[in-house]
């Protein structure tokens, strides 16, 4: 079993919160972390179990006293009656650590968490493996920043490989568990069956859907538009639904961790930037088998290749953050003059412009834009190109050179 960089995070918190809520998409390991930060007398039970649901739904009290903390509730959207039950049972005992849940859809799970468990819950987001958790390198995963000090320690930590054929592998077969566990064997079936169950049993919880199949369009549309600005008319005509169906279903898609919006940099300085959110697909081998790219090397020539490397630098960004139990001040900038920067990270009121460029050779010009950001009359930090060199080099006094092998 491959160590996760939120084991400790796991831990820490159940030390100091009587609740913890584990939040991400099916499959990627939630439950398996859980119960390897678990002692012996932690008890399991999930709620996928349809006998177990009926009693947690209509008997919360009785569930509650048939599973006795401390204990993993697994799924625990399915019944949220649950919440004000553990809200009197924490404040009653005050002991931390009592309730460890997951949860797959954070749609139906925040209003209830929020309204009946405020102050008494840590809630964690988490995604598939991240590149460092598949090299064996949890501890190593530090939160993505553009310094010499982060430049530094990925240097020590051992990075993989930033060899085009390897990241478009890693890139092509995913992050899911089972994906990097079996080497991508069996790859179109997991994912079938995996977009199948999704449509099934998540999606149509959340909303009725009457037509899987406009749905499942929907959603390969979605993946095709990975690394773009949100276009809602654009895909409202490509799959013939309406904007406010388009918008509903870009919301399901977000609360059930399969993609992310990531907003612009912007503030009042400046009236010419795009406001715009671009859309991220989380995992690239769902979102590369849902665009229909069979091979990692057709996926690496292919029209995608930029859209798909950059998406994949976004997710690892993100892990690095999510799996340390914190969030990035995470944004893009565009501006009217066609000025673009791929993402620009914001820490202690500095900017950190990102770009991502899918060379081995970068040179100074890919990041020809960062001065755009002298405009916001905010101080900016040490810039970085992410790219394919093995090793980091400086590109001048301001920028450097990253390996996507460092994430």
């Amino acid at each position: 079993m491959l160590e996760r960089t939120l084991k400790t995070v796991v831990e820490d918190l159940s030390r100091s919160f009587p609740v913890l809520l584990l939040t991400g998409p099916r499959q990627i390991g939630k439950t398996t972390l859980l119960e390897s930060c678990a002692n012996e007398n932690r008890s399991y039970v999930s709620l996928d179990d349809l006998e177990e649901r009926e009693i947690a739904k209509k008997d919360p009290a009785l569930f509650l006293q048939m599973h006795n903390p401390p204990v993993i509730i697994d799924e625990v959207q399915y019944a949220p009656e649950l919440f004000s039950y553990m809200k009197m049972y924490v404040d009653k005992h005050k002991t931390p650590g009592d309730f460890w849940l997951t949860g797959s859809q954070k749609f139906h799970l925040m209003n209830g968490i929020t309204e009946s468990l405020a102050g008494r819950v840590a809630i964690i987001d988490m995604l598939g493996l991240s590149a460092k958790e598949i090299a064996g390198n949890a501890g190593a995963a530090l939160p993505f920043m553009p310094t010499h000090e982060w430049i530094n320690e990925a240097r020590k930590s051992g990075p993989h490989s930033s060899n085009i054929g390897a990241i478009y592998e890693k890139i092509w077969i995913g992050s899911f568990p089972k994906m990097i566990l079996d080497n991508g064997k069996h790859r179109d079936m997991f994912f079938r069956s995996y977009v199948q169950t999704y449509i099934e049993r998540d999606v149509k919880d959340i909303i009725n859907i009457s037509d899987g199949l406009s749905f499942h369009r929907f959603l390969r549309a979605v993946a095709a538009r990975t690394g773009q600005l949100l276009n809602y008319s654009e895909l409202a005509r490509n799959v013939d639904i309406d904007q406010k169906t388009v918008k509903s279903w870009i919301s399901i898609l977000k609360t059930s961790g399969i993609i992310q919006l990531l907003e612009p940099y912007y503030n009042n300085i400046t009236k010419r930037i795009i406001k715009t959110p671009k859309l991220y697909f989380l995992d690239t081998g769902l979102c590369s088998f849902l665009t229909g790219w069979d091979a990692p090397k057709n996926l690496e020539a292919g029209a995608m290749n930029g859209a798909i490397l950059e998406t994949y630098i976004f997710s690892e960004i993100l892990k690095s953050y999510w799996h340390n139990g914190r969030h990035p001040s995470l944004y893009f900038y565009r501006d009217a003059d066609q000025r673009e920067i791929d993402f620009v990270l914001e820490q202690n009121g500095i900017l950190y412009p990102v770009e991502v460029k899918k060379t081995a050779t970068p040179s100074l010009s890919a990041a020809k834009s960062f001065a755009a950001l002298e405009s916001l009359k905010k101080p900016v930090g040490m810039g970085a190109v992410i790219c394919l060199r093995e090793k980091d080099i400086p590109l001048s006094r301001d920028v450097m050179s990253i390996p996507a092998g460092y994430l």
